[in-house]
């Protein structure tokens, strides 16, 4: 396999896992991204230039996360490593729930794509399989790669595998976002080994509820997004969030805890907007604990196409 291309460009968008009762299946891509232009150098260099999050903060050589998962899709194809130059401009935020790691893989994996002979050697399904050895589990990877709701699983021989739901036009995401951050390691830390029959059992039947809320009817949503198996064990590393969850679901809003946390998710019709927006910032203005951190509240739409790669003209030479 042979590199091509003297530069790519690649886009991965933000995204949110389980949805609630989904653990470890369900997700949701997002349109907040991450911004990536990767160059082929002639040398042996790699140089790595952040903007935004993570500036300061990530590695700026071979070891960054994109770096190296793009030489590891490389060697999948037994294409040669080259000299490269990043330059990400990074808005996913780190540490949130918001699948900043997944883009990052995912990224590496598209420019990997980008750069060789043969693309399809690197299709959707080789993308997941190599984003879920590197990740742990597919439910962040699946929609930065397939973009909209998608729902992952792993076969009996530990392959990951992912299908695109149907989504309804008028779901709407909106995220809070917290200032703090959390480790995915630290949130699964706290999650006890084995849960009750009752609540697995429960879990299953709002987990195929919100399969149908969210591509049929947006008024299930509330009923949908309950969860018994992980949410609440989680509320002791994240006490503000869970705090906020509870007394958003108490006005009838169908929040959740966006993957590890601590970003809280809302779903709901996009006519709700303004509504939504509303009740969260009344709820912490109200809240003297949650005025203890800061706060942004956004309502991005959803990413239906997932990540992409062009190669352009690479200004390096």
């Amino acid at each position: 396999m042979r590199i091509v291309a003297d530069a790519v460009q690649v886009t991965v968008p933000a995204t949110s896992a389980n949805l609630g009762p989904g653990f470890d299946a369900l997700g949701l891509a997002l349109q907040w991204q991450d911004e990536l232009t990767i160059h082929a150098l002639g040398s042996d260099n790699v140089s790595v230039d952040v903007e935004g999050e993570g500036q300061g903060e990530v590695p700026r050589d071979a070891s960054h996360l994109v770096v190296a998962t793009l030489r590891r899709a490389l060697d999948h194809v037994g294409a040669s490593h080259t000299g490269l130059r990043l330059v990400a401009r990074n808005t996913i935020p780190h540490g949130r729930g918001l699948g900043s790691s997944a883009a990052a893989v995912v990224a590496g994996l598209m420019a990997a794509r980008g750069f060789i002979s043969e693309p399809d050697a690197l299709n959707d399904s080789v993308l997941l399989n190599l984003a879920t050895q590197i990740e742990g589990h597919p439910d962040n990877a699946a929609p930065a790669i397939l973009g909209g709701a998608t729902v992952a699983w792993m076969t009996d021989h530990d392959r990951p595998c992912a299908a695109q739901l149907d989504l309804h036009p008028d779901v709407q995401p909106t995220v809070v976002v917290p200032t703090t951050r959390l480790s995915t390691h630290r949130a699964r830390g706290v999650l006890p080994p084995a849960v009750a029959h009752s609540s697995a059992t429960f879990n299953a039947g709002r987990s195929a509820l919100l399969v149908h809320a969210l591509a049929h009817n947006t008024e299930l949503l509330f009923d949908a997004t309950d969860d018994r198996l992980h949410q609440e064990f989680r509320s002791s590393v994240m006490p503000q969030s869970w705090a906020l969850i509870t007394q958003l679901r108490e006005q009838g809003l169908a929040a959740t805890v966006s993957g590890a946390g601590p970003t809280v998710l809302i779903l709901h019709h996009h006519d709700d907007t303004e509504h939504v927006q509303a009740t969260v910032k009344r709820i912490i203005h109200d809240t003297d604990d949650l005025q203890e951190r800061e706060w942004v509240v956004k309502s991005p739409q959803v990413n239906r196409t997932g990540a992409t790669v062009e190669r352009v003209t690479s200004l390096s030479k």
